[in-house]
């Protein structure tokens, strides 16, 4: 092993606050806590962060915990542990996989005086689309959509399956007939139905400004999933329901026109690439999206955003969820995500600035 390519990692644990809890039909959390990656050669730094959310496909923080303690404990090599995360299949702690590596592509791209996009892919965006997150349908008032269309946004994500059908049916509508011109709602039911209320949303929406609709099915199964997306006109999109069985997912076969990835949950950046590729190339619809997780992690997973290049908005509009943060979040203007040419993923600590 080469003295000069040999890392160090540092691990500092964190608790960060929501301004408001978040909801969906699959639980909700007040707080984000994980752990900054530090990783250091060459006098230089990388970051990445874990924050596991089990509900979202990733492993509990005490498998995570495990990993990074055997991982700050090892030898490790910059070039060989990069070349073995992107080449191995996804294991079973992908939120603490995906943190080194994005600490390690953080560190390598800083070395290498480019950003971390464009060793991605050279074909890298500058912005990133991205949709405003507004929580729970049950709590969105028509003034934050107008304040999201005045923020430059053309899509807006709401949870629903948190009530009855028939009350979020009838508070869509209303919500709708105040819909700001050029707006469009990205709905996400996080598994709350069976297949017959699927099937009756999925019907009641056909007349609505729906963008797309994520997850209907609490037990998805691809016959019902294909018979949904037949009725709907517009994408249906599975998430947490692919994560575990993202290597072995054939995009000519899928039932759904777009899928969601979390590169937390997909086991890391290049991972989730090489993924997004395949989906892209078998004509499904790609939507890359956070875990609320820190500037730490929401920077290297813009730059992957925009080394995919997908332009339907990304979730990756998350960092006013959190009170505070590790650092600053990129900077957003007009509905996009804006990426310096800096070398590295753009993230710095607080404590930096």
């Amino acid at each position: 092993m080469t003295a000069s390519r040999r890392v160090e990692l540092e691990l500092i644990p964190y608790r960060l606050a929501l301004t408001r809890p978040w909801a969906s039909a699959r639980g909700g959390f007040s707080a984000r806590c994980g752990w900054l990656v530090i990783a250091e050669a060459q006098g230089m730094r990388g970051y990445g962060d874990c924050a596991p959310l089990p509900a979202a496909g990733t492993e509990s923080p005490e498998m995570a915990e495990r990993r990074l303690g055997a991982l700050a404990a090892a030898a490790l090599d910059l070039d060989e542990t990069l070349a073995a995360l992107a080449s191995a299949p996804r294991g079973p702690t992908p939120a603490a996989d995906f943190a080194l590596e994005c600490a390690l592509c953080d560190l390598a791209s800083r070395l290498a005086g480019t950003s971390l996009r464009r060793g991605l892919a050279a074909s890298a965006r500058d912005r990133v689309p991205v949709n405003a997150a507004l929580g729970p349908l049950i709590e969105t008032h028509p003034g934050d959509l107008a304040r999201a269309a005045r923020a430059g946004f053309r899509v807006v994500k709401l949870k629903v399956g948190m009530t009855t059908p028939p009350l979020e049916l009838q508070r869509l509508r209303d919500l709708a007939a105040t819909l700001p011109p050029g707006l469009r709602l990205r709905l996400d039911a996080n598994g709350a139905w069976d297949p017959a209320t699927a099937r009756q949303v999925i019907s009641a929406l056909a007349d609505l400004p729906v963008e797309s609709l994520e997850e209907p099915l609490h037990a998805p199964d691809w016959p019902t999933l294909a018979a949904l997306q037949s009725i709907a006109p517009f994408p249906l999109a599975l998430d947490e329901s692919v994560a575990a069985h993202a290597d072995a997912l054939d995009p000519t076969r899928l039932p759904v026109r777009r899928i969601i990835l979390k590169p937390a949950a997909i086991g890391g950046l290049h991972r989730t690439l090489s993924l997004a590729r395949r989906l892209q190339g078998a004509g499904i619809e790609v939507v890359i999206t956070s875990l609320v997780e820190s500037a730490a992690g929401l920077w290297p997973t813009t730059q992957l955003a925009a080394a995919i290049g997908s332009p339907i908005p990304q979730g990756l509009a998350t960092a006013d969820w959190l009170r505070d943060d590790l650092g600053a979040p990129p900077p957003l203007c007009n509905g996009y995500l804006h990426l310096p040419d800096s070398p590295g993923s753009g993230f710095a600590p607080s404590d930096e600035r």
